[in-house]
């Protein structure tokens, strides 16, 4: 069984067991977070959709809250004396997928 949910923008691919990081969430490591936005459910050949799915649920436990790796972003004009320098690190929090529910 596998759900396919909304989080900050993006569609992600889950599964009961599964570790995904999503865009920050409000909440403490260890709290538990109802994912409500479903938009598919797959449940042994039986395929349900919507936005969102009716009485679809995902339940899951923070484990971290945290930063990503720093990205570099560079600019530059040549011949034109002209170089930026930028970096950014998004921040993330690592979910584990507990249940889903239909």
């Amino acid at each position: 069984m596998y759900a396919v949910i909304k989080s900050g923008g993006k569609q992600y691919r889950v599964q009961a067991g599964q570790t995904v990081r999503l865009e920050v969430l409000g909440g403490e490591a260890g709290s538990k977070v109802e994912l409500g936005d479903v938009v598919m459910v797959e449940d042994g050949g039986n395929v349900q959709t919507g936005s969102p799915v009716a009485n679809a649920k995902v339940e899951a436990t923070i484990l971290e809250n945290g930063r990503a790796d720093k990205i570099i972003v560079f600019k530059k004009k040549r011949k034109k004396q002209y170089r930026r320098t930028q970096g950014h690190r998004q921040h993330f929090s690592a979910v584990r997928i507990d249940k889903i529910s239909v």
